[in-house]
């Protein structure tokens, strides 16, 4: 059902494309989802102003122009999902060890905001102090029904039961489409499995199967067709990644989605050789860019 679904998607962009004036051939073609050309992907909010995950962060990213927020997710002791992207607390609160081995009570006494404040002096605030980690139905009920969301099950081995979770905090904030052009939330994993799972438990979400690649990245055929059978697209390491690396991947009628893009020079690249999105701390920045692009074209 999700390739029939896809390639409908695909067929209405390709008519799309032909009927508009593109300022680029690569956003011309490329599948569309939910009206956007070209997807500007919030990388943990706008994560290079404010506290990665914290409501400020996603404020940011929305108000700076990002069409989907990213949001990783860790579950807590007592079965609640959190936006983090560790699996420790050390790095962005001031707490320790494992999110698995803490309460969403303990949790929500703790200090989620001040490190950033110490890393990056620079763009320090005294608003980031003190700030709260967030559960992922609060973000949700934050934005309300006119934002959408590129949620990853983090490390879902751990956390059994990870995917029936999302699946039912997505439904109670109705934000399950009916289909793929119509969702307001892309899932995203480096866990196949984890994917797979809930492709089975509702095959009209659309996936991104995340690929962390040690050298340059490599693709076959093979593997393509096989990530079409669950997937909408792939996500992975820009700079692991090239033109021809970029057309096999598009060739299958899949979106790519490189992260974590910061360098504007890095951003035109890429939009060059025809990525469909990106992930960025910057989304102002990459804003500016498809700007610029479009004005030149």
């Amino acid at each position: 059902m999700m390739k029939i679904l896809v390639n409908s998607v695909i067929l209405s962009s390709a008519i799309i494309g032909m009927a508009a004036v593109s300022f680029h051939s690569s956003f011309a073609s490329h599948p569309e989802m939910n009206g956007h050309e070209f997807l500007t992907i919030a990388h943990r909010g706008a994560s290079a102003y404010a506290p990665e995950h914290t409501l400020s962060s996603y404020d940011w990213g929305n108000d700076m122009g990002g069409d989907y927020l990213e949001i990783d997710l860790q579950m807590t002791k007592d079965g609640e999902l959190i936006a983090m992207h560790d699996k420790t607390l050390d790095r962005t609160t001031d707490g320790s060890g494992l999110v698995k081995n803490y309460t969403l009570k303990e949790l929500k006494e703790l200090d989620a905001g001040s490190w950033f404040n110490e890393m990056y002096p620079e763009m320090a605030s005294s608003e980031f102090t003190g700030l709260k980690v967030q559960t992922l139905g609060e973000i949700l009920h934050h934005f309300g029904q006119d934002k959408r969301f590129y949620i990853e099950t983090k490390s879902p081995e751990v956390y059994p039961g990870m995917e029936e979770k999302l699946l039912k905090i997505l439904k109670d904030h109705n934000l399950l489409g009916q289909n793929v052009s119509s969702s307001k939330v892309i899932i995203q994993s480096f866990s196949d499995e984890s994917l797979k799972k809930i492709h089975g438990l509702n095959d009209d979400i659309p996936l991104v199967q995340l690929i962390d690649y040690q050298n340059e990245a490599t693709i076959t055929d093979k593997e393509l067709e096989d990530y079409e059978e669950y997937a909408v697209g792939l996500g992975m390491d820009y700079k692991k990644i090239d033109e021809e690396y970029v057309d096999k991947v598009r060739d299958h009628g899949l979106f790519i989605h490189p992260y974590t893009v910061l360098e504007k020079k890095d951003m035109k690249r890429l939009i060059e050789w025809g990525v469909t999105g990106m992930f960025t701390n910057y989304p102002d920045r990459l804003e500016e860019v498809v700007k610029e692009m479009k004005t030149s074209n």
